[in-house]
């Protein structure tokens, strides 16, 4: 062997073996990392993901039903929702580790130990991408096709506000309907006696004085707009004076035509339901806020719960693909 033969063999560094003087020497810098492999299962599971997800919005929207006491319950939505989220998980992130694990290079001359690590690293990192690029996808063009049920849902939902609110504009919602009740004339009243059946002169048309002048058209107005702001000092204060009960009680008596007992009376028991109608109207925007901060944090937890699952899932898949492909 001359001295160029030993150097080079000294080079590659099997020289003192001889049995590896035929191997393909290996390289110090390469990756362990098959990149090719990861980056086709993060698609794959990107891909199966995003079909899952449609599909499952499909079939929810198919399963509620805008009609009152129709479709499943929100609690059956809400379970069906968290397990269908789980399936989805398992299914792309079951594929595309499998894949990251299958399509890998041969490892020669690693550690069974190093193996098992290499193959759970490519899993892992083919769910993270494919979790990225899931979320990047939502938030385009594809995400306005994924939430047009819900898009659809809160335009519908804001056009219906909107028009509530032009129609409290104008009545002034819960307000006017209990003002409107206090001037309710007595159906138990006696009616006003015709004043040309007691006088025939004045029954004679040549006799008629001349017709009194009708009451401005905003007097009435007027003076349901002063109650409606009594209402409210009351509702802010939280009692209702009871200079402004009497006062209140002298103005309907004059519209009404009740004693001043009884319409103040009346006047007491519409604020008491207007007290009640309102309390009862803010324990339902209470419990409606607070039933909508226990949805999301719990679709917080059981997102979170999920995804968990998919890293594991795609770890454990790509080791059996590695088996798969080193047999």
């Amino acid at each position: 062997m001359t001295p160029s033969d030993l150097l080079s063999a000294d080079t590659f560094g099997y020289a003192d073996d001889p049995s590896t003087c035929c191997q393909e020497p290996l390289q110090a810098g390469s990756s362990a990392a098959s990149w090719g492999a990861i980056m086709a299962g993060a698609a794959a599971a990107a891909a199966l993901s995003l079909i899952l997800l449609m599909l499952g919005i499909g079939l929810g929207l198919s399963s509620v039903s805008p009609w009152s006491y129709n479709g499943v319950s929100a609690a059956a939505f809400g379970v069906s929702t968290i397990l269908w989220l789980i399936f989805t998980q398992l299914i792309a992130s079951g594929m595309g580790g499998y894949l990251a694990g299958r399509l890998r290079t041969k490892w020669l001359d690693v550690h069974t130990d190093e193996v098992y690590f290499r193959d759970t690293a490519h899993g892992f990192l083919a769910w993270a991408i494919a979790s990225l690029a899931t979320a990047a996808l939502l938030t385009t063009v594809i995400g306005s096709i994924v939430s047009g049920g819900a898009h659809i849902g809160a335009a519908a939902m804001g056009d219906m506000a909107a028009v509530h609110a032009e129609k409290g504009r104008h009545d002034n919602g819960v307000m006017g309907y209990f003002v409107d009740a206090l001037f309710r004339k007595d159906p138990n009243a006696p009616a006003a006696a015709d004043p040309t059946l007691a006088d025939p002169a004045i029954a004679d048309p040549e006799t008629l004085l001349p017709p009194i002048p009708p009451a401005k058209p905003n007097r009435g107005e007027f003076i349901t707009a002063e109650v409606d702001r009594i209402f409210k000092n009351a509702i802010l204060t939280g009692a209702l004076p009871q200079e402004d009960s009497r006062y209140v009680g002298q103005v309907v008596a004059q519209r009404t035509g009740l004693s001043q007992q009884s319409a103040e009376l009346r006047v007491n028991s519409v604020y008491g339901r207007l007290q009640a109608r309102l309390h009862e109207q803010e324990t339902t925007a209470k419990t409606v806020a607070d039933s909508t901060r226990k949805a999301s944090v719990y679709a917080s937890l059981w997102l979170f719960i999920s995804l968990l699952i998919g890293a594991f899932v795609a770890s454990f898949a790509a080791i059996f693909g590695g088996r798969q492909r080193d047999l």
